[in-house]
């Protein structure tokens, strides 16, 4: 199993351990991380039975105001926008991520922000037979988790938690 970090974050596949499939054909991603396991899944040229998206990073919904906001306080406070990111990632739980954090970058924020999932290249992964999983919980604070939902449904098995939030506890 490959798996890609997200945002801020190292080494925090053990988190979605419920959800993880180990196989050595699987790739997965959390947040950031879904867009990197993506874009690998679309190149690699090795087998891959599954795609695992684990609360992917998903702002096609969001306004132009809103990314630049996000960008400009990462710029002015770096430190004080990852704390309140790192909460963000936990609540509704109380779980303690930080021996996962990893500072993330500008040029990082700027790609996830900007990224656009195209249902034509999800459509590719599905006529070369990929298994596509979509894991979203219903009080994430980061995405709408609806909306991921709704966008995904036709190319994964999407699977809406509830009571959880970003990191799906």
């Amino acid at each position: 199993m490959k798996f890609f970090s997200g945002f801020c974050l190292a080494n925090e596949q053990e988190l979605f351990t419920p959800y993880l499939n180990q196989s050595d054909f699987t790739v997965a991603g959390f947040s950031y991380g879904a867009i990197k396991a993506f874009e690998y899944a679309l190149t690699c040229k090795e087998r891959i039975d599954t795609l695992q998206l684990f609360s992917p990073a998903f702002f096609g919904d969001k306004n132009a105001k809103f990314k630049k906001l996000q960008t400009l306080s990462f710029s002015k406070n770096s430190d004080l926008y990852t704390q309140n990111f790192m909460r963000n990632c936990v609540y509704p739980s109380t779980f303690d991520i930080q021996s996962f954090f990893q500072k993330g970058n500008l040029e990082e924020l700027n790609e996830l922000l900007n990224y656009t999932w195209e249902k034509e290249r999800l459509r590719t992964l599905q006529e070369r037979g990929m298994n596509i999983e979509v894991y979203v919980g219903e009080c994430d604070t980061i995405i709408d988790a609806l909306h991921v939902k709704d966008f995904f449904v036709p190319y994964a098995s999407v699977y809406y938690l509830k009571r959880v939030g970003h990191i799906l506890k």
